[in-house]
């Protein structure tokens, strides 16, 4: 490292920044040893940054460079899951998951997870909405409205999913579910407490964006849960982020919960419905008033017929919008720039207007805007002097895509994972290639093949004699 503790250095970019107050340029950016970026500027280094000896020097060669994705809404524990139930909806799909899971102990789900970080950076994903794996098992019946409850597991279970996103240095907000349902009520508020403060002791501030409230409310047979969920929001300052309104399956009784989080005073700035593809008018109306805002997942709406989301409606309200890749089991392929092709697509097609969502709009929703609908755009999102350096190094000619006329819409329609050939998080190179730089990745796929055989044996999920090696 350099006398001015520069870490990186990267020259001839055409750099793609996201900020809203600055276009693409071609240009420099340069990494401190904080991890973030400390200066960057149109053509060739200054002068004076030329002769410091700035750490390492990489010449772009004319290749993007734009910031991490941000995936607003994911299940990273889902990474051994892949191709499950190809032709079912979300209720029969979240039951065969259930089934699945059912079988795994505190060491399965930190192996899991640790394979699907590791799954997110290779493809540049540089900082996740994560939905632990909640420590109850269960299966809901949506005929009923009612879970059926097996087990409840060590909080072990809980705090190793933390562990294994910090292994992998993936950013992170963790989700925890509140499981007053299911347990004495103060004793679930006590280990909702213990696992923020296990989060907060054990994760790195710079890899950590934090805690919040998985909302599951749709799968909860009284509107004292919406209450709890506040509860839990007030108590620790943090946000919530609930599935809702995803699938056209018992809308009716959806629908009904969405009044107890109005009542409950859940609404607010910081509340994030996941999905929101069925709201009526009057409930997209109360919760854009109201400060809440969405989280969109097209290519996993679409992999489950789930339906899709009215974002232009969300946009004319001034809503908050996120965009996430949801479950690796819904999926199947954590790819960004699919995410966000088959998000325009679907748009345009459903609303038959090829202008209605543009190509940096999507870009933009799948890093800064998902880093404001988390309330972290002040730490990622962006390259911005200040922000950590989360960056994504494509190159349009490896393979090459052809000359460029457009560069939003280069980088988001023509190229892809293929294109990919650098991330780095905070400046330091974590995949090459989709090659993880993580010393614990060979163990990872390792791990993850024998134990979903292992998991899939215990659990009798019917998946176990479907599995081809």
């Amino acid at each position: 490292m350099s006398e001015s503790g520069t870490l990186l250095t990267i020259v001839n970019a055409v750099v793609i920044p996201m900020a809203d107050d600055r276009d693409w340029f071609r240009g420099w950016l340069a990494v401190g040893a904080d991890g973030r970026i400390e200066a960057m500027g149109e053509g060739a280094l200054p002068p004076g940054r030329e002769s410091i000896g700035s750490g390492e020097v990489l010449d772009a060669k004319g290749a993007f460079l734009a910031p991490g994705f941000v995936s607003a809404h994911s299940h990273i524990f889902t990474s051994g899951m892949r191709g499950m139930t190809p032709g079912e909806p979300l209720y029969g799909w979240v039951g065969e998951q259930s089934t699945f899971i059912a079988g795994a102990d505190e060491e399965d789900v930190y192996w899991f997870t640790l394979h699907g970080c590791l799954d997110f950076l290779g493809n540049g994903v540089t900082s996740a909405y994560n939905f632990t794996d909640s420590r109850v098992v269960g299966k809901y019946d949506a005929e009923t409205d009612r879970r059926e409850i097996y087990a409840v597991r060590p909080e072990a279970y809980l705090h190793r999913q933390f562990d294994a996103a910090r292994d992998a240095g993936l950013r992170t907000m963790n989700a925890i579910r509140l499981d007053s349902e299911f347990q004495p009520v103060e004793e679930a508020f006590d280990a909702f407490g213990r696992a923020v403060r296990y989060l907060e002791a054990s994760v790195p501030p710079e890899l950590s964006l934090g805690a919040s409230v998985f909302g599951a409310v749709q799968w909860s047979a009284s509107a004292e849960a919406a209450r709890d969920e506040v509860r839990a929001m007030d108590e620790h300052g943090i946000g919530n982020q609930a599935h809702f309104l995803e699938t056209s399956e018992a809308l009716d009784q959806q629908r009904e919960k969405f009044r107890w989080y109005e009542e409950a005073g859940a609404l607010r700035p910081g509340f994030l419905f996941g999905h929101f593809v069925h709201p009526d008018t009057y409930m997209a109306r109360v919760a854009a008033e109201k400060g809440a805002g969405m989280v969109w997942q097209p290519t996993s709406n679409g992999r489950l017929g789930s339906g899709v989301a009215d974002i232009p409606r969300y946009r004319e309200l001034g809503m908050p919008i996120g965009v996430g890749l949801d479950d690796q089991s819904c999926t199947d392929v954590s790819d960004p720039f699919q995410n966000l092709r088959i998000g325009v697509y679907t748009q345009r097609a459903v609303n038959q207007d090829a202008s209605v969502l543009m190509p940096r709009e999507m870009l933009r929703m799948h890093t800064l805007g998902s880093a404001e609908a988390l309330g972290v755009a002040d730490r990622v999102g962006s390259l911005e002097v200040g922000k950590y350096a989360d960056l994504l190094l494509v190159d349009p000619s490896s393979p090459d895509t052809g000359p460029v006329w457009d560069v939003h819409a280069h980088y988001a329609f023509a190229c892809g994972l293929r294109n990919l050939k650098r991330v780095y998080v905070g400046g330091r190179l974590v995949a090459e290639d989709g090659v993880s730089t993580n010393p614990l990745a060979a163990q990872a796929s390792a791990e993850l093949h024998a134990r979903v055989r292992e998991v899939a044996s215990r659990s009798a999920a019917r998946s176990t004699e479907r599995l081809a090696w």
